[in-house]
């Protein structure tokens, strides 16, 4: 019979999968990218792991230590050591006064260790938040999924295995080696059916809602659609802006296709929207997964990648019971950090990506949400810390931080920007080694070429001078 023999390849095309996500993760590697070599060696020194949780279990003697990044750092900074920092309003309202930053401003400061607030200014005032939002995006899903889960994209096949439908599972990180696997692993099963010809649909029924975000067609976010390769962009960009396909869903069935062909299964024609085969006699023909959701988080928030963060928000919505859609997700990320004991008060989850301003947080919540992060109860959500950009090293603040800033290596945080507002939400870590969460928001703000140096200062404020 050949069922079974089709099921084993479905678990051996899920294992490629498994390697090839995990490959992903070696050599993407975005949260210690960042960290110079003294800040590795003191960090590892106070202890003997580190970094993100990215797989299940913990490493066995045999395996090597995983580079020590902020899970380290937290754990030595989880025992008081000298005083609170000074009074910081001399320091920061200066800096907040600088006209670059406009009308509008807010900020919050915290000791992320012990939770207590060091200083605010209109940090209760909820503002547009720009990308800044995915920061309460990666806490949602992290908090709903966990950091081991995986985004399956699959193909499934009928009785007879002469229509076979590759379905989206909302998996923005599919590239083409792993589609080429996936092609390979299906050939394989169907070839042993003695199938060397067949229909192919693609399936995007798991999203519901519009597909195009509120801003239109853009350069900065594709047809959010389940399935897409490439984030459906047109070029050998990995992030940051470009020319996007107008129906990522299309053409990556169309490259599938082709793909399966090169492996021996000949397609008959274009492929067809459809949705897939379900009951008893539907079979997953093979399988690929992604990356876990800790290496995603980090990733989102490193490179600020907006197809990314949709899908998470949406992969949230799936987890809670809510339609994966722009307002569905908006739904499942505000319940879902409820269950935190954030400040919620005025906010407004509109996208998960932070491009539409109809966003609304206030400086309180980041810095709350960070702190959580931090917290050595809640390990879970350490790729939220993980994967901030370090200032002057990596991600969206790599060429921010320059001529000396005492920012530099020492500030981790998200921007934020949008025509008209700007945002800096991270952590830093003081002379005397406590671990401070910031959030400063900015509105109206006359240009990113005076309102970023500005925010740059004002983080930079709270480091240890050089």
């Amino acid at each position: 019979m050949p069922e079974p023999r089709l099921w084993q390849l479905t678990a051996g095309s899920a294992v490629l999968g498994l390697a090839l996500a995990a490959g992903a993760v070696t050599t993407a590697g975005p949260w210690d990218s960042g960290q110079r070599k003294a800040e590795r060696s003191w960090a590892a020194a106070q202890e003997g792991t580190g970094g993100a949780h990215h797989e299940p279990g913990a490493p066995g003697p045999q395996r090597p230590t995983p580079a020590p990044s902020a899970a380290g750092v937290l754990t030595a900074l989880a025992s008081p050591r000298g005083a609170a920092p000074g009074d910081l309003v001399p320091r920061l309202v200066p800096l907040l006064n600088d006209p670059g930053l406009g009308p509008l401003r807010s900020a919050s400061v915290v000791d992320a260790t012990t939770g207590k607030r060091l200083y605010g200014a209109g940090d209760t005032t909820p503002m547009t938040p720009a990308s800044t939002i995915k920061i309460a995006t990666a806490v949602a899903a992290l908090t709903a999924l966990g950091p081991d889960h995986r985004i399956a994209t699959t193909v499934v096949a009928g009785k007879d295995a002469r229509r076979i439908t590759l379905v989206g599972g909302g998996d923005a990180t599919l590239d083409r080696a792993r589609l080429r696997a996936l092609a390979a692993g299906t050939a394989r099963a169907l070839r042993d059916r003695g199938v060397t010809t067949v229909r192919l649909a693609y399936d995007t029924s798991l999203y519901q809602g519009p597909v195009t975000h509120r801003i239109g067609p853009n350069d900065n976010l594709a047809p959010v659609v389940p399935l897409m390769l490439h984030a459906g962009r047109l070029d050998n960009s990995t992030y940051g802006t470009a020319r996007r396909s107008a129906d990522p869903a299309f053409d990556t069935a169309t490259a599938f296709g082709q793909l399966l062909g090169k492996a021996g299964v000949a397609v008959e024609a274009a492929p067809a929207p459809g949705r897939a085969p379900k009951g008893p006699e539907a079979v997953t023909v093979a399988k690929t997964l992604s990356a876990p959701l800790s290496a995603l988080v980090e990733r989102t928030l490193t490179h600020s990648d907006n197809d990314l963060a949709e899908a998470l928000a949406r992969q949230t919505a799936l987890k809670t019971g809510r339609p994966a859609s722009f307002d569905g997700a908006a739904k499942a990320v505000r319940t879902t950090l409820a269950r935190l004991d954030v400040p919620l008060t005025g906010a407004r989850f509109a996208d998960g990506s932070g491009l539409d301003r109809r966003d609304q947080v206030s400086a309180a919540l980041l810095t709350a949400l960070l702190t959580r992060a931090a917290d050595p109860a809640r390990p879970a959500l350490r790729p939220v810390l993980t994967g901030l950009p370090v200032g002057g090293f990596s991600g969206t603040l790599r060429s921010r931080f320059e001529d000396g800033s005492p920012g530099a290596g020492l500030v981790r945080a998200k921007t934020g920007t949008l025509t008209g507002v700007n945002a800096l939400a991270g952590t830093v870590v003081t002379a005397d080694g406590r671990l401070l969460a910031f959030a400063f928001l900015a509105g109206r703000t006359p240009s990113a070429d005076t309102a970023q140096p500005a925010l740059d200062r004002l983080s930079a404020a709270l480091a240890p001078p050089r």
